[in-house]
């Protein structure tokens, strides 16, 4: 559920923040000539910032002659790059809701959804770090390039002492501060659905089922020899190897108690039985 709320919005974020960015910086040369001077040099940053192709006019305190420079540096390709995961992972993440929602049973029908968006994930919170820490250096980088001091060394007429430059503002990057820790946020939230979406896979029951030890097999076959069937529920049941008084039983002559005394109490009492009868008589 955090997935369904959060991923987009955060995703929105940080595409936002960085897409959207656009900044100014503010230098002044004064000149010895003071007619000379410009002391409102204002330069554009913004994305993708590729700052070689930002452009601006300073004087050179020579006559009415002015100078066309540049900033120096190109990081389009770790901005571009962010953005372009941030906007990818916004597109999946509306997807998997309405997949969530309006599609339940066919995304569980053969385990095929679970499985696609488990890999899925795992690749959205890979890309999330790996962008979020180059456009972290990128912005690094952009920081330093737009330094008004770094640039007020492009100026040739900084470069005589007689003139005299300063940094009047430098551009607020506030926003894409807040893009870069959106984009950590981003991996944080995808890496923490992965052991979420792994359980929907049935990898982890099936992981469960471990074969039963062999100590607790043993435990478990004896309660069965003692509580099964081989239990009687009327009684103990001697072993099968002891005599009976059932069916199939071998008589032991040679016992008390067994035929062979039978056989003499009978034949004794046949013999005593009409005489004592007779006596009485």
């Amino acid at each position: 559920m955090c997935m369904v709320i959060f991923a987009p919005l955060f995703a929105i974020f940080a595409f936002a923040t960085c897409g959207g960015y656009s900044g100014e910086l503010r230098v002044s040369v004064d000149c010895a000539n003071r007619t000379q001077s410009d002391r409102r040099i204002d330069i554009q940053v913004a994305y993708p910032f590729r700052l070689y192709q930002v452009n601006f006019d300073a004087p050179t305190c020579e006559g009415k002659r002015r100078e066309n420079l540049s900033l120096t540096g190109d990081f389009s390709s770790s901005a571009e790059f962010f953005v372009t995961i941030a906007v990818f992972a916004f597109l999946y993440s509306l997807a998997a809701t309405v997949v969530y929602i309006f599609f339940q049973n066919k995304y569980r029908e053969n385990n095929r959804g679970p499985l696609i968006d488990f890999i899925v994930t795992v690749v959205f919170s890979f890309m999330w770090l790996v962008s979020s820490s180059a456009w972290a250096k990128g912005l690094s980088d952009v920081k330093v390039a737009t330094d008004p001091d770094e640039v007020l060394l492009l100026i040739s007429a900084c470069k005589q002492p007689t003139n005299k430059c300063t940094s009047v503002r430098s551009p607020v990057m506030s926003s894409l501060n807040t893009s870069v820790v959106f984009g950590f946020l981003n991996f944080i939230l995808w890496a923490g659905n992965i052991w979420f979406v792994f359980k929907e896979t049935g990898w982890h029951a099936s992981g469960n089922r471990y074969p039963q030890d062999p100590v607790e097999k043993q435990s478990g076959s004896q309660s069965l020899n003692q509580g099964g069937y081989n239990q009687d529920p009327y009684g103990p049941t001697p072993p099968y190897n002891q005599p009976q008084g059932g069916f199939g039983q071998q008589p032991s002559f040679g016992q008390p108690g067994g035929l062979g005394q039978q056989n003499f109490n009978q034949s004794r009492y046949n013999q005593t039985g009409p005489t004592s009868f007779a006596n009485q008589i």
